[in-house]
């Protein structure tokens, strides 16, 4: 297992190593604004080199430039497991890092999705959904549990028979899974909001590649940066039948009330992005809304929620 966190490249790279725990690797979604602040940030790729041993993964950080000692150190402190063991520090070949990169994070096969970057444009099986994302510069290249999850309970929606007319992608990071959204129920009206201005730079830049419509009518895809549902466009654009949020569980938690009042009566919710042990308070914030579980899908310790919100209690 691999993700790509955040990217930018480089005729000239570097890579710091060092190694990390399990835990380490999956909290690093939330670290990578803590670059927000350099030129040029790194691109964090974190992998499983054993599986037999799987509590000990790596983090390789790609970087513009001979990384400074400060960037280093804040790189050494996102992984204390690895305090004391002094980081591999190379220059890569000139050779093309983000090719090279990608091509270890392997396609994504998702009931009738594939997600893949462009190293493996050739290996589409005949009659998927292909998706092809970057391991760019915002999260949510389909590698992490979360996001497959996500493609998994949309599918599971289209085999059920649900149907959807306006939908939204809280917090989109690539675009993916508006795209995927899309691509299942292409007469609808879809928007995709990110609180982060580069996702939606990323989004942009995936939809192009992806041959997704940008704009306001059926079948189009519009963008916009926004914290949560503050934003005049995703107000007026309420209330949706299918809202998917890939967050955090905190600001899960946080925006109940207002995502579940945008939602239609009997629309549906899909929240990832909370671990196992957070489920249940995450499922309890949106029950006190007037939603309801109705299906549960696990990814290892990454658990998705589908949930529906009662009819009788209409949306505003």
């Amino acid at each position: 297992m691999e993700r790509a966190l955040s990217a930018d490249a480089a005729p000239e790279s570097w890579k710091v190593t060092l190694p990390c725990t399990k835990a380490e690797a999956e909290g690093l979604q939330d670290d990578v604004l803590q670059f927000a602040s350099l030129d040029s940030p790194p691109v964090l790729m974190t992998s499983e080199p054993d599986p037999a041993r799987p509590e000990e993964w790596r983090l390789d950080a790609y970087f513009d430039g001979e990384p400074q000692s400060d960037a280093i150190a804040l790189l050494q402190s996102m992984v204390p497991s690895a305090a004391g063991i002094a980081p591999i520090v190379e220059k890569l070949p000139d050779e093309d890092w983000v090719t090279l990169s990608q091509a270890g994070l392997e396609p994504i096969a998702a009931g009738r999705f594939f997600v893949h970057t462009p190293a493996h444009r050739d290996a589409v099986p005949a009659g998927a959904i292909a998706l092809e994302i970057d391991a760019g510069r915002a999260f949510g290249t389909g590698q992490h549990e979360t996001t497959t999850g996500c493609l998994l309970a949309l599918d599971r929606l289209k085999t059920t028979g649900a149907n959807f007319s306006n939908l939204l992608d809280l917090g989109t990071g690539t675009g993916l899974l508006a795209f995927a959204a899309m691509r299942l129920w292409p007469a609808a009206r879809a928007a995709a909001s990110d609180i982060d201005p580069i996702s939606i730079e990323v989004t942009e830049e995936n939809a192009a590649i992806n041959a997704v419509k940008l704009g306001r009518a059926r079948g189009q895809l519009e963008l916009m940066v926004a914290a949560g549902m503050e934003h005049p466009r995703l107000k007026a654009r309420a209330p949706y039948d299918l809202i998917i949020a890939n967050i955090l569980a905190g600001p899960l938690i946080d925006l109940a009330p207002s995502v579940s009042k945008a939602l239609a009566p009997g629309g549906r919710l899909i929240l990832a992005g909370l671990l196992d042990h957070q489920a249940d308070k995450v499922a309890a914030a949106y029950r006190r809304q007037g939603l309801m579980l109705s299906t549960r899908i696990i990814r290892g310790d990454w658990p998705t929620l589908v949930m529906r919100k009662r009819r009788a209690l209409g949306w505003q």
